[in-house]
């Protein structure tokens, strides 16, 4: 795969020092200029004023300017104006208002952690000893950005922009509501959906496991119980452990653990998902606010806050 991860995003927001007082508690590391980092992935984030909640921006990573020449020819088969520079070529998707900067970066390179032993009927490899994560006191800290959840008034239209434009490969879909699309090894790293404005649904960030989601959701919720909007749960597309916390822009985050990973297209197959099963495997049931967030009905009509 020439494309190979999400290098970062750019999110506008009407308050931004209480957004990026958010995201330094959420364990991003402030890189100066309301920019922030992740441990694996560098600087991912970015935060601009706006007059309302958007994502602006969204980078994609390439190996070198041969990709670079493919997106742009992809690009344009599918109707998009593109800006070719050196070293990126970049693109507006009208279903979701998002601007994508397809751009050279390097890959990630991770450490893994050592593997949790996890005690199980007739396999104890923890014997006589406390669990590893029950001893864990440090912040947690995302690795990376992992995906992009994003609402496009034109699905289908947004769908061939990141697929057959940009090059991202479609993993799974639920029939007229969405397309769970990577750039990466990863599952999904976009994923576009149905909705009757476009608007950033939610971002997610990749931790270690899921006692590092339960962590991270922890602490924010000790520091802000209003932070909570759904989890602790296991999605069924992606498979992934997850909890969703909320910015003071409306923004949803996710921690996230344990996502599928398609290391051999020829070895995954796409899936057609229908019901509840689309939406999680197990958990509390889904809050109507995640589904239709609070604020959605202002960003129909504009009465977003100056």
């Amino acid at each position: 795969m020439t494309l190979h991860r999400l290098t970062g995003i750019t999110l506008g927001v009407p308050d931004v020092e209480a957004v990026a007082a958010y995201y330094s508690d959420f364990g991003l590391v402030s890189v100066g200029g309301h920019r922030f980092a992740t441990a694996d992935g560098g600087e991912q984030l970015t935060l601009r004023p706006a007059t309302h909640r958007r994502l602006l921006d969204l980078g994609i990573g390439v190996d070198d300017p041969d990709d670079l020449d493919r997106v742009t020819r992809s690009l344009r088969r599918v109707g998009a104006e593109v800006h070719r520079s050196e070293n990126a070529v970049t693109a507006l998707d009208p279903g979701t208002g998002v601007q994508v900067r397809v751009e050279i970066a390097p890959r990630l390179a991770s450490q893994p952690t050592p593997a949790p032993a996890y005690n199980r009927p007739g396999d104890v490899p923890r014997p006589g000893r406390r669990a590893d994560a029950v001893l864990r006191d440090a912040p947690v800290r995302p690795r990376k950005l992992g995906h992009v959840v994003l609402g496009s008034t034109d699905q289908e239209a947004s769908e061939r922009f990141f697929a057959e434009g940009v090059g991202l490969k479609v993993s799974d879909t639920v029939p007229g509501v969405a397309a769970f699309l990577r750039c990466s090894t990863d599952h999904h790293n976009v994923l576009v959906q149905t909705a009757p404005v476009a608007f950033l649904h939610h971002t997610s960030w990749q931790v270690d496991d899921v006692d590092e989601v339960g962590r991270g959701a922890t602490a924010m919720l000790e520091a802000d119980p209003d932070r909570h909007v759904w989890g602790l749960g296991r999605h069924a597309i992606g498979s992934n452990f997850f909890w969703y916390l909320k910015d003071p822009a409306g923004n949803f985050s996710e921690y996230h653990a344990d996502i599928d990973c398609i290391v051999d297209d020829a070895l995954w197959t796409p899936r057609v998902w229908e019901g509840a099963r689309a939406l999680y495997q197990w958990g509390p049931p889904p809050p109507p606010s995640f589904l239709a967030p609070d604020d959605l009905g202002a960003l129909m009509t504009g009465a977003h806050s100056a």
